[in-house]
C-alpha cells in the first residue's frame, strides 16, 4: 500500500465543491483523481462512488433519475464519465431540481473539449479543474524525494512510488499499452494500435521540436490532416502538449508551428526506452526531456496564465514565455549544474523584454547571474512564480 501524498488541488476542490451543484475533474488515468475525491470523502457517510467501467456500479445506473433521487442526501462521484455521455442530461435535471452544491463528482480522462456535452448541458452548473499526476510542489516535502527519481519516473503515482526501477518500467509500459489498446477505443477512435504506438514513439523522438505534420505523415504513411487529428486526439487526452509560438507584432520573422512535448516525463523515457538515469544522462533527449519536464511542472502550478515559446527564423530562442495582466516571465531551461546561454537567448530577450527572466537548471540553489537572468532549481522557479501570478 502506497502512502498517501496530499495534492495541491485538494483546497481548490472544496471550493469548487462549495460553490457549484457538480465539480468535474479532468486529467489522465491514473494520475490520482479518484484517490484524491477517496481521500476528501474518508470520514464521510454522505459519499458515494461509482466506477463507469465497472459493469455492477453501471447496471445500478440503469434508471439514473431514481436512482439520484434515492442518494439526493449523499455527494455522488461518477468516474471515467466520459464513457456514458448520455448521462450528461439526466444530470442536468437533476441539478436544477434544486441547485444543491457539491451534489455531484464527475471525474473524466478526457478533455472538456472532448467530451462537450458537459459544458454545453451543465454550463454555468459546474466547475471545470484538471488533475496532473505528481509535481514537484508536492513531492518537495516527502522525506525521500530524489529529483532525479522523479524526472526519469514521472509524476503519475504508481510509476514514482513502485519500489523497484523495473517495477516502475512495467508499470509505464503497461499504462501506454493499455491507454493505446482500450482508451482510445472506448473513446470511439478506430486507430490501429501499432500505428498509435508508433506515433507516440515518433513524438517522443521529437519532444521539444517544432511539430512537421507533413514529416511526421510521411514517416508514418498517413495524411497531414490525419497527424493533425492524432495529435488533437492525444492532447485531449493529456499525453501530448502542444506549445504555442509567441506571436507580437515584430520586424523578426517569427515560425509559426507548435512545439510538441510528451507531457509525462516517465512516459517520454518508456517510449524511448531509457529505464535508468545513467541511459537517460547518454541521450540525445537529455535536455529536452529536462525542458519538458520542467514546462509541465512550471504550467502545473499556474493559474489563468497564457504560455508559449520564441524562436525566429534565426534561430534565437527562448523555451518557455508567461503571460497575464501586462506581466511578461521568460524561462530557459538548461539540463547542467553550470548553464551556459547562447548569443540567440540573449537577442531573444532583447525582442520580448520580459519583466523577469529565469534558468530552470538542477541546482541546489539559486544564483544572479547576469543583466537580471537568475539561474534556479524547478522548486525555487515555481515558488517565484506562483509570487509573479498568485
Amino acid at each position: 500500500m502506497h502512502e498517501l501524498i496530499a495534492r495541491k488541488t485538494e483546497a481548490f476542490v472544496k471550493e469548487n465543491l462549495r460553490i457549484f451543484p457538480g465539480v468535474v475533474i479532468l486529467g489522465p488515468r491514473q494520475c490520482g483523481k479518484s484517490t484524491l475525491i477517496k481521500m476528501l470523502y474518508r470520514n464521510s457517510d454522505s459519499y458515494l462512488y461509482l466506477d463507469l467501467q465497472n459493469i455492477d456500479d453501471l447496471n445500478k445506473l440503469h434508471e439514473p433519475t431514481l436512482f439520484f433521487k434515492a442518494n439526493q442526501d449523499k455527494t455522488i462521484c461518477l468516474d471515467e464519465i466520459q464513457l456514458v455521455p448520455e448521462l450528461f442530461s439526466v444530470l442536468r435535471s437533476v441539478i436544477d431540481a434544486d441547485r444543491q452544491p457539491g451534489r455531484f463528482i464527475l471525474l473524466g480522462s478526457a478533455s472538456r473539449d472532448l467530451i462537450q456535452k458537459a459544458s454545453e448541458s451543465l454550463a454555468g452548473r459546474i466547475g471545470f479543474i484538471e488533475l496532473t499526476p505528481f509535481t514537484i510542489e508536492e513531492l518537495m516535502s516527502e522525506e525521500k524525494f530524489d529529483l532525479n527519481t522523479f524526472w526519469l519516473r514521472g509524476g503519475y503515482p504508481e510509476s514514482y512510488l513502485a519500489e523497484t526501477e523495473e517495477g516502475s518500467v512495467l508499470w509505464r509500459e503497461n499504462f501506454i499499452r493499455t491507454y493505446i489498446e482500450r482508451d482510445i477505443p472506448q473513446l470511439g477512435f478506430q486507430i490501429p494500435a501499432l500505428q498509435l504506438r508508433r506515433m507516440l514513439s515518433m513524438c517522443a523522438h521529437i519532444q521539444g521540436q517544432l511539430l512537421n505534420a507533413t514529416k511526421l505523415g510521411e514517416s508514418l504513411g498517413v495524411t497531414h490532416p490525419t497527424i493533425r487529428r492524432y495529435t488533437d486526439l492525444l492532447e485531449q487526452t493529456f499525453i501530448l502538449r502542444s506549445l504555442s509560438p509567441w506571436e507580437r507584432n515584430v520586424k523578426k520573422r517569427l515560425l509559426k508551428s507548435p512545439k510538441i512535448y510528451v507531457r509525462d516525463s516517465g512516459l517520454l523515457h518508456r517510449l524511448l526506452q531509457i529505464n535508468h538515469f545513467n541511459s537517460l544522462m547518454g541521450n540525445p533527449v537529455f535536455g529536452s526531456s529536462w525542458e519538458g519536464f520542467v514546462i509541465e511542472n512550471v504550467i502545473a502550478s499556474l493559474n489563468d496564465c497564457h504560455f508559449s515559446f520564441y524562436r525566429d527564423s534565426a534561430g534565437d530562442e527562448i523555451d518557455l514565455i508567461i503571460e497575464r495582466n501586462g506581466r511578461t516571465i521568460a524561462v530557459e531551461c538548461k539540463a547542467s549544474t553550470a548553464p551556459q546561454l547562447t548569443k540567440g537567448f540573449w537577442n531573444a530577450l532583447e525582442i520580448i523584454q520580459p519583466d523577469n527572466t529565469f534558468v530552470a537548471a538542477p541546482v541546489q540553489s539559486g544564483y544572479p547571474l547576469k543583466n537580471g537572468v537568475e539561474v534556479c532549481n524547478l522548486h525555487e522557479l515555481t515558488g517565484k512564480l506562483k509570487q509573479y501570478f498568485p
